[in-house]
């Protein structure tokens, strides 16, 4: 009976649409500029609204639906039925696919339900890697051509050893058990800027709740592997402005961009108590026009635009840091709003907040759904439309200091850049040693 009802919800799901709705206004073939910002108040998130009125120009265009790749449709239908939440609010039972395909507003634990899904959510089940990411930072006035600093990634990869659906082991690899590992990520070698060169860091989630994240660091000047902490994966990446204090609304001369706000969200899901503020229509980004992204002309390339923007379901969360966690108050980032997409359950905008409960920083992911990253692929070529990030914005709203994470990046020859579940993350990239010889 279950399963049926599961079939039933995904069915369902595949019946809506708000295709060419009009809200507040705002119709496809609207542009909106930052004189007619207030037509989208209510339609976007408060930080991601000052984007708007400092020049982010959105194109409206009528709203697609979202599949999931088949293998994970699949899985979802075979493998959702068994899973629950346990009483401390970690999942039992999971194999893979999305865990909730029934999520109920009236449910305390809708909240947590979503935030699990977000965190098995479809764009990238196996493994994935993205080559040659840019980061570029802008100040007020600053021009797209000419950012504060700019950044280039050689690889950032994932490994997944949960919830696998395409390349085998599926849906489990056996480090999973032996290891407690649930998945592993790494970005190196920086290439770019000189006082970076060299940087990289690797994360490994565990599965069990009460260990943290284990990660490491590559210091570019002492060419030695660190150890970091949980606390510091809540903090920018980068070299430090002089007396500028972590959380402080302070950004680095290097970059706004922290390991926790990686894809919006990157923290671990247990280190967090969530509320569930309803279900929203509001617009986003979700299939990208660009690729790769383009500069804002208009905002001195702060963010990404002009782009498409489409009414979506977007579900709204708030994520406070539990002070019994091993963050405890050292966070930060102690709230986060997050606003995450009904069907592709990734975040498409995310505000932050400081210890005083003031806004600080807003996030804008930039997603597309394609086949393939770019038209012309040779390699990246997948046998069905998936779900990808292009962009992504973390902009400190205080200081109107802005980092813009770009994959594929404006200027490496390597368009293809997204290789999603394709096999070709492997155990070596993620070993510490090999990011040190990197760095080399």
């Amino acid at each position: 009976m279950k399963m049926k009802l599961v079939a039933a919800a995904l069915g369902a799901l595949a019946g809506l649409s708000i295709a060419g709705s009009p809200s507040a206004g705002v119709n496809p073939g609207d542009t909106i500029t930052k004189d007619q910002a207030d037509k989208v108040a209510d339609l976007v998130s408060p930080g991601n609204l000052i984007l708007v009125k400092q020049g982010m120009t959105m194109k409206i265009v009528p709203t697609d639906r979202l599949e999931w790749p088949p293998p994970y449709k699949a899985a979802t239908e075979k493998y959702s039925p068994q899973v629950q939440l346990a009483p401390d609010g970690t999942l039992k039972n999971y194999s893979a696919g999305l865990p909730f395909p029934l999520v109920d507003a009236n449910d305390p634990q809708a909240a947590l339900k979503v935030m699990w899904n977000f965190s098995y959510r479809p764009l990238y089940t196996d493994d994935a890697v993205s080559k040659n990411v840019e980061i570029a930072s802008y100040r007020p006035g600053s021009s797209p051509a000419d950012p504060v600093e700019h950044f280039t990634i050689g690889n950032v990869g994932f490994y997944n050893n949960t919830g696998r659906t395409e390349v085998n082991p599926i849906p489990t690899n056996p480090e999973a058990t032996t290891a407690g590992i649930r998945y592993r990520f790494g970005a190196y070698p920086f290439l770019e800027p000189s006082a970076m060169r060299g940087f990289g860091f690797i994360r490994y989630r565990s599965i069990d709740p009460k260990i943290e994240d284990n990660s490491w660091m590559l210091n570019p000047r002492s060419r030695r592997v660190n150890r970091a902490s949980a606390t510091e994966l809540s903090d920018v990446l980068g070299i430090y402005q002089p007396g500028a204090g972590a959380g402080a609304g302070a950004a680095t001369y290097a970059s706004n961009l922290d390991p926790d706000s990686f894809f919006g969200f990157a923290a671990k899901i247990e280190d967090f108590n969530y509320k569930f503020f309803g279900e929203k229509p509001m617009l986003a980004v979700v299939n990208a026009e660009n690729s790769p992204a383009k500069a804002c002309p208009s905002d001195g390339g702060r963010t990404v635009c002009p782009e498409n923007w489409e009414m979506r379901q977007l579900y709204v969360i708030e994520a406070d840091a539990k002070q019994t966690s091993l963050l405890g108050s050292g966070v930060s980032i102690p709230k986060r709003i997050f606003y995450i997409d009904s069907e592709g359950w990734f975040i498409t905008a995310s505000d932050q907040y400081d210890h005083d409960g003031k806004l600080w920083k807003t996030v804008a992911t930039f997603n597309a759904y394609r086949d393939r990253p770019i038209p012309d692929a040779r390699v990246a070529i997948w046998p069905f439309k998936r779900m990808f990030q292009t962009a992504l914005v973390d902009e400190d709203i205080v200081t109107g200091f802005s980092t813009v994470a770009l994959s594929p990046g404006f200027e490496t020859d390597e368009h293809e850049s997204w290789y999603i579940n394709m096999g070709i993350a492997t155990d070596n990239f993620f070993n510490p040693a090999t990011m040190a010889n990197a760095g080399h």
